[in-house]
């Protein structure tokens, strides 16, 4: 490298500092519903593949950690409030649902999150704006951000309000055999089967059941009974076509 290209390099602090400012914060803030320091904020968006690029900067994974510990106390304790009545075999999976990666994405499309994330060039061209694992992390991360400046309460706030819409519609016992099916026909695929399987003494059976879409397993649930293992099944082959309707479509082209 000669001395004059060295010298026109930015650093990675610069690049940083670059990119962060490239781009209007002031509507994600306010759907936020908090205010968040530009450092801590310019933290909160700089996913692992823009740091790894500029001089190994920190990333938001620190953040990210943090928030997905306050986002689980504060969806629990809400779902305790909101269902009293429900014991806590319900509100576990409840909970799952609200604070799933799926439901993360989905608020971070809400509040318009991908433009504001600071992504390296692969993860550029390779659409990780809106990559629903990038968007759920850095919507903890953000929750993090928030909750190191302002502290819980607020905080908690901010998390009933951006997910209150997902703890009113987290009821337990859905039918997810049903759900699957219909987004099945919706893609045009053949409609799926179940194969389950049982292992253990009779009183302590576990049922492991299997659905197959087109032929191939797309989801695997357990369960003490048969019911509860295909229902499991179906629930992680809708959370699977949610980021593969492709195979359906792909498999009725071949």
């Amino acid at each position: 490298m000669s001395r004059r290209s060295r010298k026109n390099r930015i650093t990675g602090e610069e690049a940083w500092d670059a990119g962060f400012a490239a781009v209007d914060h002031a509507p994600l803030l306010a759907s936020l519903g908090a205010e968040v320091e530009p450092e801590l904020l310019r933290l909160a968006l700089t996913h692992r593949s823009f740091a790894n690029e500029h001089d190994n900067l920190p990333n938001n994974e620190r953040l990210e950690f943090v928030g997905d510990a306050v986002l689980g106390l504060s969806v629990a304790n809400a779902l305790f409030e909101r269902y009293p009545s429900r014991p806590e075999s319900d509100l576990s999976p409840m909970r799952s649902r609200v604070v799933s990666r799926y439901a993360l994405a989905d608020v971070a499309r809400e509040i318009g999150l991908g433009p504001h994330l600071l992504l390296g060039k692969g993860e550029e061209v390779t659409g990780g704006r809106d990559k629903d694992s990038i968007l759920a992390d850095t919507t903890e991360a953000l929750l993090g951000a928030i909750y190191r400046q302002h502290g819980f309460e607020v905080t908690r706030d901010v998390i009933v309000r951006l997910f209150g819409k997902k703890m009113d519609e987290a009821q337990p016992n859905q039918d997810w055999k049903t759900a699957l099916q219909e987004r099945v026909a919706e893609l045009g695929g053949e409609q799926p089967e179940y194969r389950a399987t049982v292992e253990g003494p009779e009183h302590e059976q576990v049922f492991t059941a299997d659905v197959l879409i087109e032929g191939q397993s797309r989801g695997r649930g357990r369960g003490q009974n048969k019911k509860t293992a295909e229902q499991n099944a179906a629930r992680e082959a809708v959370f699977f076509l949610h980021d593969h309707p492709e195979v359906v479509a792909l498999a009725n082209r071949g």
